[in-house]
């Protein structure tokens, strides 16, 4: 059985979507110099939303507002699986390994 989290760092969820905004700043690098403040802008601040909400709402004391952020987190993990989707129909490169 594992331990409480004593930080949102000890979450697996949060590890895994820190990971995924790793890997997203990586995969957008590549994208065309005009889309800087276009779809690389807002593929990363979607990004980096779930991680950053799933930290915050970390250390909310009531449920309604932990469910809160973890609800804006799960929003922004909608928004991205939109960008990926944009970014391969746009050719932008291969996004298999963000999914």
């Amino acid at each position: 059985m594992r331990k409480p989290a004593k930080t949102f760092q000890d979450l697996i969820v949060w590890q895994k979507a820190h990971k995924f905004v790793l890997n997203t700043y990586n995969y957008t690098k590549n994208f065309p110099k005009h889309e800087l403040y276009g779809l690389s802008s807002q593929f990363r601040r979607a990004a980096v939303s779930i991680p950053a909400n799933i930290a915050e709402g970390f250390k909310k004391r009531g449920t309604k507002d932990t469910m809160r952020f973890l609800n804006i987190s799960h929003g922004s993990l909608e928004e991205r699986r939109y960008y990926i989707i944009l970014a391969k129909d746009l050719n932008y490169g291969n996004s298999d390994h963000l999914k």
